[in-house]
């Protein structure tokens, strides 16, 4: 069997990565406004489905923080018996990418708008986790809950603040312990110190609400398929393939930089993804994503092959099933403790500022697409970071420039240079217009890799409009 060579790291590294798991399904199913167990089936089927694939080695799937904000949303419009139907033609959809071999053009989208839409999550889940950790019940969107923070303090339940707060600093400060000691998850150790807090001291916060996986799996019906009748819910479900691909694949990349064993198989990665996310709609689960956090882990604590990912996954069923009632004990604000570190480390400060100081355009992008998914949703301002990082590419990219040649016998030789685009059209007018009135001239457009129809067209006019009628050649 070829995993027996290295079953002892990659049965290590599988307790490990199940421990930083199990606290983070939970966590993003309640944020996500579903039962807590639907994380733990999506964190199930990460494994012991996706986990086979030969896509990626090391890197491990889930429920994820970067889609918290898109299905909270679905099933705030469409109601929760929806979302699995809207994840599994999802994972459907990412199949057929993977097998038309379009995983490695997920690598042209601007990394500017993938940390924009990071940074974007970030704001978006730090704004509604902090009503999670007081126990106070949030507005509606991002905006208002942002609005409304400063109110927070008379209302919050002190209680569970402490408790939340505490989540955090033992996340923050487990990193300065021993490195024998940090092969304890951080965020596993601030969910055991809150809980046993809780218990010991028997607190009244309230807890995570916990029935049984199994019982939790509910295949959606054949009317919930009516769902799809909807725009709405077809843009969701497009949202949901391109967020989910677009984070995997990214993650892929930063994981093959963390180790020397095979790389990544980007379309046999989509295609595994997808499978996961087919297997989860059946299952009425949460959608998954490849997460950077587990696939870290996985990395650090020794794996060797993806039998560690398999593993991690039977480790979550064995957890949920033997230990339902530990799982009930957990205070919900120890939970959004969890979210708010996991936000706050979405929020790309120094890339921030090291753009800013490099390449000025792409940290406009960035902030950009962020502000634009805090304004109206995920997949909106996505759309809205794309398109900026279009326009800014194309802004880039479209230069022009009028020079002057040479005079010959009374006639004015130009030459037009560059890429003559709708975009530079004010510029090559303004040029054109300050030539000198009255003498001839000759445009030589030879030099242009690129003259779009608008630009053609305000040629022809320039050329009507003065007199005498100048002459062209080299229509480049």
């Amino acid at each position: 069997m070829p995993w027996a060579g290295t079953f002892r790291e990659d049965f290590g590294a599988s307790v490990v990565v199940a421990l930083v798991a199990l606290p983070l399904c939970v966590g993003v199913a309640v944020a996500s406004g579903v039962p807590a167990e639907w994380g733990i089936v999506t964190g199930v089927v990460g494994g012991l489905v996706t986990g086979w694939f030969r896509g990626s080695a090391l890197q491990v799937s889930g429920p994820a923080a970067g889609l918290t904000v898109l299905v909270y949303e679905a099933v705030t419009a469409h109601g929760l018996a929806a979302l699995g139907v809207l994840v599994l033609v999802a994972g459907m959809l990412q199949v057929g990418m993977g097998v038309l071999r379009l995983g490695r053009w997920f690598r042209a989208i601007s990394v500017a708008v993938v940390q924009g839409m990071l940074a974007g999550i970030g704001l978006v889940l730090i704004a509604g986790q902090l009503y999670a950790v007081g126990g106070v019940g949030a507005p509606g969107g991002t905006l208002e809950k942002l609005a409304a923070a400063p109110a927070l303090a008379g209302q919050a339940d002190w209680t569970a603040v402490a408790l939340g707060a505490g989540t955090v600093a033992v996340i923050v400060g487990w990193r300065r312990m021993p490195a024998r000691l940090r092969l304890v998850p951080g965020p596993l150790v601030g969910v055991a110190a809150a809980t046993a807090v809780c218990v010991l001291l028997r607190l009244p916060v309230e807890k995570v609400r916990v029935e049984g996986v199994v019982d939790a799996v509910t295949p959606p019906g054949w009317g919930a398929f009516g769902v799809l009748a909807s725009a709405g819910a077809c843009g969701t479900v497009i949202a949901l393939a391109l967020i989910a691909s677009a984070e995997t694949l990214f993650s892929a990349a930063a994981v093959d930089r963390m180790h020397d064993g095979p790389r990544t198989h980007y379309d046999r990665e989509l295609v595994a993804q997808g499978v996961g996310n087919t297997v989860c709609g059946l299952l009425g689960a949460l959608p998954m994503t490849a997460v950077i956090v587990r696939s870290a882990a996985n990395v650090e604590a020794g794996a060797r092959t993806r039998a560690a990912r398999v593993m991690h996954g039977a480790w979550l069923l064995l957890f949920a099933v033997a230990l339902p009632q530990l799982l009930a004990a957990v205070p919900l604000a120890a939970l959004a403790g969890v979210l708010l570190h996991a936000g706050w480390k979405l929020l790309p400060g120094r890339a921030v500022a090291a753009l800013w100081r490099t390449h000025r355009g792409e940290a406009v992008v960035l902030v950009a697409t962020a502000a634009a998914i805090v304004a109206t949703n995920l997949f909106e301002g996505v759309l809205v970071g794309l398109g900026i990082a279009i326009a800014k590419a194309a802004w880039e990219t479209s230069h022009v420039h009028v020079e002057q040649v040479a005079e010959e016998g009374g006639e004015l030789c130009v030459r037009v240079l560059g890429n003559a685009s709708f975009l530079r059209l004010p510029k090559l007018l303004d040029a054109l217009d300050a030539l000198p009135a009255g003498q001839p001239v000759r445009l030589d457009l030879s030099g242009l890799r690129h003259l779009d129809h608008a630009c053609l067209t305000a040629l022809h006019g320039w050329e009507r409009g003065r007199a005498p009628l100048a002459g062209r050649e080299g229509a480049g």
